[in-house]
């Protein structure tokens, strides 16, 4: 009984002890917006997993390593590749299990990679962008494909071009499939983004040209036409999905005046991606910059700011990390920190770039990664898309106090909010510490005088943010 009474006194004067906060009439700084995305390709194994046939366990360990480290850079967003070539990186009823996962075209791993992308990388605060590739139905004809791969299923959409299969895009049973592909996604996971990237036709090959019979405004009626669909499909069913597209970084030779390129992405890949910036059909546009600055005939901050005076919406640059030390330029890693200062100066979009690709940050090739850990020095929120949803959502229910020399900071989010960004005024400067998911309800962080708690919705649209001090 004695060391019970003792037990309830100690609970006591702990709590006594313990200082609690209040509302105070102070502003934080307005949060950092920027999007800092990484893609992740499976196709090929170039970021994931390492090799085909790896276990499941074995491959989950990889994913996890790769969503820490994004997550250690504070970097909250991946582009994940989850259809390749008319396969599936996740449970589907309409295509075969990539071959990348196990080695065989069909075969499941035993797991769902792309669900279990999503817990890891919501629960790390970090949006998962599902990419597909629309109408490349196989990279390389020599590969096994499974019975109900489109190849076998249905073969009068597709035609192989040189060394590969495609689906032609010209018929409305290709478009119509792939778009049913896309929506099934969106439906059933719970993906922040759906990403495509410059396949829409095949790149030339030589002489070669697609032997559709079609000339370059009639491909491009066709792409223009999925494109258009597809972001009105995505946004009837979840309108908080962001859509985005990686085109080739040029629109075409000679736009700016400057600029060279051997190919014509909007002749020969029916690509105008200037139209579909400027039409609202995508909720971001990153075009692969995948230049340094200089020489001019392609210069990275000439591209991008003539990029972002084409449309009202974000241009996030795509960024060749992974082309550090190449033998092509000799890239430092300090060119690529210099892009991201460049994207953040340039233009009036908001804020945003992606690493070409995750396993280069994974390898610190060229010691980016350290050199990104002074570049991306605190959490930044994704931008909000004004243009779909404007209304802010409730301020979180906010409690703190102070328990062994930290803040432990607790919150009770409405249903309507994704992510709580965390402020805290320390030795009497503001800063972020973090963005995490509202299902997290708390966290302790080191002891601050004043804590500023904001919620995020899905559309990146920002609370009032509750404001507490010390008593």
């Amino acid at each position: 009984m004695l060391r019970l009474i003792a037990y309830l006194l100690s609970l006591g004067l702990a709590a006594a002890s313990a200082q609690s906060y209040a509302p105070v009439d102070e502003r934080p700084p307005a949060l950092a917006r920027e999007f800092r995305g990484a893609w992740i390709a499976t196709i090929y194994n170039l970021d994931w997993p390492s090799s085909p046939g790896l276990s499941a366990s074995g491959q989950q360990a990889e994913l996890r390593g790769i969503l820490d480290k994004i997550a250690t850079l504070k970097m909250n967003a991946i582009i994940f590749q989850v259809r390749p070539q008319c396969d599936a990186v996740y449970a589907s009823a309409i295509e075969p299990w990539t071959a990348s996962l196990t080695g065989t075209m069909g075969q499941s791993p035993g797991y769902d990679p792309l669900a279990y992308c999503i817990q890891l990388a919501h629960a790390r605060g970090i949006e998962v962008h599902a990419w597909f590739n629309p109408f490349r139905a196989l990279a390389n004809n020599s590969q096994q494909v499974a019975g109900n791969h489109v190849s076998r299923s249905m073969p009068e959409i597709t035609k192989r071009f040189g060394t590969m299969t495609w689906c032609d895009p010209a018929l409305e049973a290709t478009r119509s499939r792939a778009l049913n592909v896309i929506l099934d996604v969106v439906r059933r996971y719970d993906i922040d983004g759906v990403h495509l990237d410059d396949y829409f036709y095949p790149y030339p090959s030589g002489d070669l040209r697609f032997p559709d019979g079609k000339s370059p405004a009639q491909r491009r009626s066709y792409v223009d036409n999925f494109i258009s669909n597809l972001y009105s499909a995505v946004k009837r069913q979840k309108p908080w999905v962001r859509v985005g597209i990686s085109p080739f970084g040029i629109w075409r030779p000679g736009v700016p005046a400057t600029i060279e390129a051997g190919l014509d992405s909007y002749e020969q890949l029916a690509g105008d991606s200037r139209k579909w910036l400027q039409n609202g059909w995508v909720d971001y546009l990153a075009p692969q910059l995948y230049w340094p600055d200089s020489p001019q005939k392609q210069s990275f901050s000439t591209l991008l700011n003539w990029w972002r005076q084409q449309g009202s919406r974000p241009v996030w640059p795509g960024i060749a990390t992974e082309r550090i030390g190449g033998s092509q330029d000799h890239r430092p890693a300090s060119e690529i920190t210099h892009q991201i200062d460049v994207s953040r100066r340039i233009g009036k979009n908001w804020n945003g770039h992606i690493h070409w690709s995750a396993k280069s940050l994974m390898k610190n090739q060229g010691g980016i990664a350290t050199k990104l850990a002074a570049t991306y020095t605190q959490p930044a929120a994704i931008p909000p898309m004004p243009w779909v949803s404007s209304k802010s959502p409730a301020a979180p229910g906010v409690n703190a106090a102070v328990q062994s020399g930290g803040t432990f900071i607790h919150w009770q989010p409405d249903d309507t909010t994704a992510k709580i960004a965390v402020q805290a005024k320390i030795d009497g400067t503001w800063r972020t510490v973090q963005i995490s998911p509202s299902g997290s309800k708390g966290i302790t962080i080191p002891q601050a005088d004043v804590i500023a708690v904001t919620a995020l919705d899905r559309f990146g649209n920002a609370s009032a943010p509750k404001v507490l001090g010390v008593k």
